[in-house]
């Protein structure tokens, strides 16, 4: 019975050595096995791996890439003027051993990135003026500003088993103080671009409607001139078609009193029926039966 009580306690022994002696490291993991404080060895191969039981502890770091949100700061131009930079960083851990001695956790690790980051912004931002920050549309420039601080925050971050994959600025603004007067200052701008297009544009419509008074002037006085013209053959014609149709004594007589039958008529259309005329009248004769 002693034997069996030795037995199983030295097979529960067994199992707490063992379950104390392995570990597992997964695929984006770094495993770093910590004796007295102090890493003796780093594995970053996943699987089952061991150790020395009840000695050694495992300190686990990722491999993975991290974003970390900057909080905003202000940063001085080249023209001495403040300038709120809202910008992330994408790091990672490419020395386990060093980082655990020189950092130690995540959170010291964003805070010594977010002040390598602030100087990076401070000195790149203090080669640039105010004004070409604001009016950059060229995205190559803004690139070349990222890699630029992107590889001075890699550099000194290296010394802490650090690796910047890459720092992207979200946003440029104003400092309070100054948004009142640039947008004051931007507003006018604008105004007097507007102005100036809008009195480009009245002379342009100006020159435009003078040139079409002109043309129609020109077409009315010539329509005026073909119309007179064209009156005046009309005039022409019926003279010469008239003279040729009473050309003889006779024709001339017959349009004389054709003209006088007309000229009775019109007179008896209202309603006085007198009618007033010479004795001697060839009209006067023929209606007194004369004719």
């Amino acid at each position: 019975m002693k034997k069996k009580i030795i037995l199983l306690v030295i097979a529960v022994l067994l199992i707490i050595v063992l379950a104390n002696s392995a570990y597992t490291v997964k695929e984006n993991q770094y495993a770093c096995t910590v004796r007295f404080s102090k890493i003796i060895s780093t594995v970053d191969t996943a699987g089952l791996h061991f150790k020395v039981p009840f000695i050694d502890s495992i300190k686990y770091f990722s491999k993975a890439t991290t974003l970390y949100d900057i909080p905003p700061s202000e940063v001085l131009t080249s023209d001495k003027q403040n300038m709120t930079v809202d910008c992330y960083i994408l790091w990672k851990i490419k020395d386990p051993l060093k980082f655990y001695q020189t950092l130690g956790n995540s959170t010291v690790a964003e805070e010594r990135l977010n002040a390598l980051t602030y100087n990076a912004l401070k000195n790149v931002m203090g080669t640039l003026a105010q004004a070409d920050i604001i009016n950059m549309e060229d995205g190559s420039k803004r690139n070349e500003i990222y890699d630029g601080i992107a590889a001075s925050v890699n550099t000194l971050a290296e010394t802490y088993g650090i690796s910047v994959v890459d720092v992207k600025i979200k946003q440029f603004d104003l400092p309070e103080s100054n948004l009142n007067a640039v947008y004051s200052r931007m507003i006018s701008e604008r105004n007097q671009m507007a102005e100036k297009y809008t009195a480009d544009g009245n002379k342009e419509a100006t020159l435009i409607r003078n040139q079409v008074d002109k043309q129609v002037n020109i077409i009315i006085s010539n329509a005026e001139a073909e119309a007179a013209k064209l009156e005046a053959e009309g005039e022409a014609e019926y003279m010469r078609r008239l003279a040729e149709a009473y050309d003889t004594a006779e024709k001339k007589d017959f349009y004389e009193f054709t003209l006088a039958l007309d000229a009775l008529k019109g007179s008896l259309n209202g309603n006085e029926k007198t009618v007033i005329l010479d004795a001697n009248s060839e009209l006067a004769r023929i209606l007194m039966g004369a004719g």
